[in-house]
């Protein structure tokens, strides 16, 4: 192999999860956290005391549930909540023109919790300002709240080609559409 090699690190229910180095996955397997399910065959890791063939798939052993319910708070997921709109004007703009509004101003005490801030348009932000949407005459469409949802997880590969030791693990869109007609 003319480059490092990557590994899948797939969940205790053969789900991927994300890829990681070769030499994480031997470090996990020393561990007794994963095992080894399949092998580079033409990429073999060496030492003074034994030889062994470069992991290119591993399993947990013990099953790693997501974060639960808890959402990151980012300014993509406001705007996945918010639905890439602007929650004063409506308008859905390109995602360069969207901003985020802190509805009660920083300036006047408010904080960057998911309760404040809403998707916002450069132009309505900008007619805001320092104010709450009270104050600028404004009326915001919908309460900020924490959303309840967690995103869905979704591995996606950018290699150029994908290891053939992988496909079995991986799903394939074209697969399954296929199978479908």
């Amino acid at each position: 192999m003319s480059e490092d090699p990557k590994t899948l690190l797939l969940n205790s229910t053969f789900e991927p999860l994300r890829v990681i180095s070769w030499q994480r996955a031997i470090i996990l397997w020393f561990e007794g956290k994963v095992e080894v399910v399949e092998e580079y065959e033409d990429f073999n890791l060496t030492s003074v005391s034994f030889s062994v063939k470069c992991p290119a798939v591993v399993r947990l052993l013990q099953y790693v549930s997501g974060r639960g319910n808890k959402v990151k708070f980012s300014r993509v997921n406001v705007f996945s909540r918010d639905k890439y709109t602007c929650q004063y004007c409506g308008v859905v703009p390109n995602t360069p023109d969207l901003t985020y509004d802190h509805v009660v101003p920083r300036a006047q005490g408010g904080k960057t919790t998911w309760e404040n801030i809403v998707s916002c348009c450069v132009s309505c932000n900008n007619r805001k300002s320092d104010r709450t949407p009270q104050q600028a005459n404004m009326l915001l469409r919908k309460k900020p709240v924490k959303p309840n949802w967690t995103p869905q997880r979704r591995l996606v590969i950018m290699f150029p080609s994908t290891p053939a030791q992988w496909r079995d693990y991986l799903y394939w869109n074209s697969e399954l559409e296929n199978d479908n007609e």
